[in-house]
């Protein structure tokens, strides 16, 4: 998983990413793609 600054570039990458708050992180999960998870820190 890469840990971005911002998830801007991120989220628009592919159709299928979504963006995903847990434990007040904000992750990018992809289940088609599982490469292009990534989470904001």
């Amino acid at each position: 998983m890469k840990i971005k600054n911002s998830l801007r570039t991120a989220k628009l990458r592919e159709k299928n990413c979504r963006v995903v708050r847990r434990r007040g992180r904000v992750y990018v999960i992809n289940k088609k793609a599982p490469r292009y998870k990534t989470r904001q820190g």
